[in-house]
C-alpha cells in the first residue's frame, strides 16, 4: 500500500459557541485523487483552512504530516512551500490584470529588481501549454468567461506551488510531494471545460500529484475519485474505495445527511397545465417581444412566454445562452436598451428597477448568493427583513423599523427553512453556503411574491439542502406562486419543472410541456436545433 503523502490525525477546532471539527482523521496517498464530500457545514471548508494555513498551528488540536514529516503551517506562505496549492469555490483573481499577470501574482520572476515581463508571459505560456489550456495569456481575467476564469485559477494555484517542485521550471517530476486540493472546481464549467479538467488531474495523477476533490456532484466523484470520505457534524463518517460494491451514491447520500433521502425531488404534481390547459386568467407573469440591446446582435431577442399561477417553468440551456439576463431584465436589473412588454396579473407594468419589481410582487434570489443576495458582515435579521423593509408589512411603521417584529418573522422562516445558526444576530458569512442561501429564500419569502425566479438555487449546496429547496419550490408552487428557475443541471430541470423553455444566444429554440421530456431533446434545442 502506498505510504500517505498527507496525514491529519485527530484534528478538533472550535469557534464561539460551535465545535467545528471533531477528532477528524483524514489522509491522502501520493497519486491518489480523494473526493471529500458531505453537507454544508460539515466541516470540510474548516478542515482545508487548517492544511492550507488559513487557520495556523496553535488554534487547533492535532497533528498535520507530509511525507510522513510533523507540519506546522503558521501562514499560507508556509503550506504553499510544502507544496500545497488550494483553489478556493471563490475566485481570487484580478479582474483587471492579465491572465498572465495574474499567474505569476506576488510570485513575478524579476531581473534588476524589476519584472521580467517577456519571462513572466512566457513561463505563463509553458505552464498553460503543459496541461493543453489555450487562453491568451495577455487578455484582461474580466474579459473572460467564469468557466475560463476557473482555469486560470487553477493554474495560478498549480505555479504558486510547482516552484518549489519543479526542476528547471520545466516540467513536472515523478514523486514531487504536491499536494492539490480543488473546492467545487466544476460548479462554473462547461462539459468541454469539465473534460479539461479532467484530463489535467489525470495527467497530474500518474505523475504522483494527489489531489483532494471537494464536490456536492456526486457523478463527478464515481467518474474521477480514487477513494472518498464523508465528513458529517464535524465527523470523520467513513472512508472508502470507489471501486467498493458498498460505494454507491445512495450510500454516499446516507452517511452525508445522516438519514435516507428517498428522494432527491419531490413525488411529481400532477402537472397544471396538463390537466387544466394554459388558462388566461391563471397567468401570473407574461413577457412580449423582450429584447436587449448592449450590442448588435440583441443580447436577447423577441423573447415572449407566460407563466401561470402554480406552474414551475425550468429554463435550461447552455452557458452563455441568456438564461440569467432573461430573468435579470424581466426583474428590473438590466441597465442597457430595452424592448418588449412585461404583463402581471393582467397588466401591463414598467419595471426599470428591482425595487419596482419587488413593489409588482416578484422576487429574484440571484445566481450569486454573496455578490447579489446577501451583505456578507450583517446579521440574519436584517438579512432575512432587507426585502420588506418599505413594502405594507408590519417590520416598519413611519420609517422605522419594528425590531421585535423583524426578529419574530425571522424566527418563523430560520425554523420553517431549517436553517442552521447559533444565532440570529451573527453575520451570514459564519453560516455555511447552503444555510446562505436558505437566508436568500426567506428573504425573498418575506415578501410573499407572486412570481419567483431562482437562478441556480441548488449551485454549490450540498444534496440534503437541494432536496429541501426542490420541496420548498413544490409546496410554493403547490401554494399558486409562479416559479421561473434557471439550472444548469438537467436532471433538476426535468425533476422539478411542468415547462421547459431552451434558449440558444438569447432566442428561444424549444418549448416543451415536460412529460416524457428526455435530456437529448433539451441538448438539441440547446445547441441551436
Amino acid at each position: 500500500m502506498t505510504a500517505p503523502l498527507l496525514q491529519m490525525q485527530a484534528i478538533t477546532k472550535d469557534f464561539p459557541g460551535v465545535r467545528a471539527l471533531d477528532n477528524v482523521s483524514f489522509e491522502v496517498r501520493s497519486g491518489e485523487i480523494h473526493a471529500l464530500c458531505g453537507e454544508n457545514g460539515a466541516g470540510k471548508s474548516t478542515l482545508i483552512k487548517i492544511l492550507g494555513g488559513v487557520y495556523p498551528s496553535g488554534t487547533y488540536e492535532g497533528q498535520l504530516y507530509i511525507n510522513g514529516n510533523g507540519q506546522q503551517f503558521h501562514t499560507v506562505r508556509d503550506a504553499e512551500r510544502a507544496g500545497i496549492a488550494i483553489i478556493h469555490q471563490e475566485l481570487a483573481l484580478i479582474p483587471e490584470m492579465t491572465v498572465a499577470e495574474n499567474i505569476y501574482l506576488g510570485k513575478e520572476p524579476c531581473q534588476f529588481g524589476t519584472i521580467d515581463r517577456h519571462r513572466l508571459y512566457h513561463e505563463a505560456g509553458e505552464l498553460l501549454s503543459q496541461f493543453g489550456l489555450t487562453i491568451p495569456l495577455h487578455k484582461p481575467v474580466h474579459e473572460l468567461g467564469i468557466g475560463q476564469q476557473q482555469l486560470v485559477e487553477i493554474a495560478k494555484a498549480l505555479g504558486r506551488s510547482l516552484q518549489a517542485h519543479i526542476e528547471q521550471r520545466h516540467s513536472l517530476q515523478s514523486g514531487s510531494a504536491l499536494l492539490l486540493v480543488l473546492d467545487e472546481p466544476t460548479a462554473a464549467l462547461t462539459e468541454s471545460e469539465v473534460e479539461i479538467l479532467r484530463q489535467i488531474l489525470t495527467e497530474l495523477r500518474e505523475k504522483g500529484v494527489a489531489c483532494i476533490y471537494i464536490t456536492h456532484k456526486l457523478k463527478e466523484i464515481f467518474q474521477i475519485a480514487d477513494r472518498v470520505t464523508v465528513l458529517r457534524d464535524g465527523k470523520t463518517v467513513a472512508t472508502q474505495s470507489i471501486e467498493s460494491p458498498e460505494c454507491t451514491e445512495e450510500t454516499l447520500i446516507s452517511q452525508m445527511v445522516g438519514r435516507e433521502l428517498t428522494a432527491l425531488f419531490p413525488k411529481r404534481r400532477t402537472n397544471p397545465i396538463a390537466e387544466n390547459g394554459a388558462s388566461q386568467e391563471n397567468i401570473a407573469l407574461r413577457v412580449e417581444n423582450l429584447s436587449t440591446y448592449p450590442s448588435e446582435p440583441p443580447q436577447l431577442e423577441d423573447i415572449s412566454f407566460e407563466v401561470q399561477r402554480g406552474e414551475i417553468l425550468g429554463i435550461a440551456g447552455l452557458m452563455g445562452a441568456g438564461r440569467t439576463e432573461l430573468i435579470s431584465t424581466i426583474f428590473g436589473a438590466y441597465e442597457g436598451r430595452r424592448n418588449g412588454e412585461i404583463v402581471i396579473d393582467g397588466s401591463a407594468v414598467q419595471i426599470h428597477s428591482p425595487w419596482e419589481a419587488i413593489q409588482h410582487g416578484m422576487a429574484l434570489v440571484s445566481e450569486d448568493r454573496k455578490r447579489y443576495g446577501l451583505l456578507l458582515d450583517v446579521d440574519v435579521v436584517r438579512n432575512m427583513t432587507l426585502a420588506s423593509l418599505g413594502l405594507a408589512s408590519d417590520i416598519t411603521s413611519y420609517g422605522l423599523i419594528d425590531q421585535n417584529t423583524a426578529f419574530q418573522k425571522s424566527e418563523h422562516f430560520v425554523d420553517s427553512l431549517q436553517i442552521k445558526t447559533t444565532s440570529l444576530n451573527i453575520p451570514v458569512n459564519h453560516l455555511s453556503g447552503g444555510n446562505q442561501q436558505k437566508v436568500v429564500l426567506g428573504k425573498w419569502l418575506m415578501t410573499h411574491p407572486k412570481v419567483l425566479f431562482l437562478d441556480e438555487p441548488t449551485r454549490g449546496i450540498d444534496v440534503g439542502a437541494k432536496a429541501e429547496i426542490h420541496a420548498l419550490m413544490a409546496k410554493l408552487a403547490q401554494e399558486g406562486v409562479a416559479i421561473v428557475f434557471v439550472s444548469s443541471e438537467l436532471p433538476e430541470i426535468l425533476g422539478m419543472s411542468d415547462r421547459v423553455l431552451v434558449l440558444h444566444e438569447g432566442k428561444i429554440t424549444g418549448e416543451f410541456l415536460n412529460d416524457n421530456l428526455t435530456q437529448e431533446d433539451i441538448l438539441r434545442c440547446a445547441a441551436g436545433g
